[in-house]
């Protein structure tokens, strides 16, 4: 990727704090939103999630997802043109007994501080999307294939 390429990367990871997840309901695809935040090293995307949500026993069942992270359209660009990246991988839950928890709770704590009471709920848990492939458009004829290791290579500097 040239450098003009990785800063709209590294921009749309930072200034964009909800994802829409792609999961199987039913057989069927079902997309709803989610925030997340990316563990140290972009080895993963963080997600807390009631275990009343759909997406949340979809990713039970069949933890194969996709996660599509839009940056905001801007006036006068086309819609099309709009940066962008699809994440494919596979969503893991981590319990707190997992010696991931500590280090996912504190990387999606520090995004979204409002969200640790949530932490008490019962019902919700934080899962890890580990990426096997992740499509990065950043415009009109800017678009990448990049693999695990390749994307975290991009947001390491």
């Amino acid at each position: 990727m040239d450098p003009a390429q990785t800063t709209i990367l590294r921009h749309l990871l930072l200034t964009q704090e909800t994802a829409a997840l792609g999961t199987l309901h039913e057989g069927q695809p079902f997309v709803s939103m989610v925030p997340f935040a990316m563990l140290p090293g972009a080895t993963g995307f963080v997600i807390h999630v009631s275990q009343l949500a759909s997406h949340t026993q979809d990713m039970l069942l069949n933890p194969d997802v996709s996660l599509l992270v839009m940056a905001l359209r801007v006036p006068g660009v086309p819609a099309q043109a709009t940066a962008r990246i699809t994440a494919q991988g596979q969503a893991l839950p981590c319990p707190e007994a997992d010696q991931r928890h500590a280090e996912a709770r504190s990387v999606y704590l520090a995004r979204f501080p409002d969200s640790e009471p949530m932490f008490g709920f019962a019902d919700f848990s934080l899962f890890v999307i580990r990426p096997t492939s992740i499509r990065f458009v950043g415009g009109f004829a800017q678009a990448r294939t990049l693999s695990p290791a390749a994307f975290a290579e991009v947001l390491k500097s």
